[in-house]
């Protein structure tokens, strides 16, 4: 069976600016190849993070270019630039490509979801079979209507649905059951990438267990990811 990492960063640009993530200025293909080898991973799944690095795509397209049997990419576009709607139904056609995914950073971008700015993108992703992961915890309400009202578009949560940027406990699971209701659609998968980052304990981070049984138990194996 092969094991295959649900997300990985590539970037190049300096240190990234969360400093839950590991602080180097730079972590490239070869950092990723090195890593996964040692971790008997067989292949990962590229998440280009712009916001850190704005030249993200270009070195997952690379990486997936060198290495198409170690990497493919869930890429990103802007998504307030009318020609980017033209991308949607060719954009698997680019090296590596499988879908894409995007994460709203404030202040601009964080009412995007919500105000009209990208309710354009879903009819157009469902039509081009082209998943999206989100970084969806301000708008988990509007995942629900895009879900129903999109039967053959596939979402995924990215990050457990978890809010970024908050500090206790209570804050970072406060939405769990808007999270855990959002499972009775079948084209809603959970993405439970960065775990770690939501426990206040060291490995095996058992303060978290019981919200991880929860959400598991909600999206089942085949809507899971890590």
């Amino acid at each position: 069976m092969l094991i295959v990492d649900a997300q990985i960063h590539l970037w190049n640009a300096g240190n990234p600016t969360s400093a839950t993530h590991r602080q180097v200025p730079a972590y490239l293909k070869d950092d990723a190849l090195k890593e996964m080898d040692a971790g008997g991973v067989d292949a990962a799944l590229l998440t280009p993070h712009t916001p850190w690095d704005p030249n993200a795509n270009e070195l997952a397209i690379e990486a997936a270019r060198q290495h198409p049997d170690r990497f493919a990419i869930l890429g990103n576009f802007p998504l307030d630039k009318p020609e980017s709607r033209a991308l949607v139904d060719t954009w698997k056609q680019r090296t590596g490509m499988l879908g894409c995914r995007f994460t709203f950073p404030p202040p601009h971008q964080s009412k995007w979801p919500t105000d009209g700015t990208i309710d354009w993108l879903w009819p157009a992703a469902e039509r081009a079979g082209l998943p999206i992961a989100l970084m969806a915890a301000n708008f988990l309400p509007k995942v629900g209507e895009v879900a129903h009202r999109h039967p053959n578009l596939k979402l995924i949560l990215d990050h457990l649905g978890r809010p970024s940027g908050v500090t206790s406990p209570n804050e970072r699971w406060a939405n769990l059951q808007e999270v855990l209701a959002l499972a009775k659609y079948p084209n809603v998968a959970m993405k439970a990438t960065g775990a770690p980052s939501y426990s206040d304990q060291p490995y095996p981070y058992r303060d978290i267990h019981d919200k991880l049984r929860q959400l598991y138990d909600a999206f089942g194996p085949a809507r899971w990811f890590w």
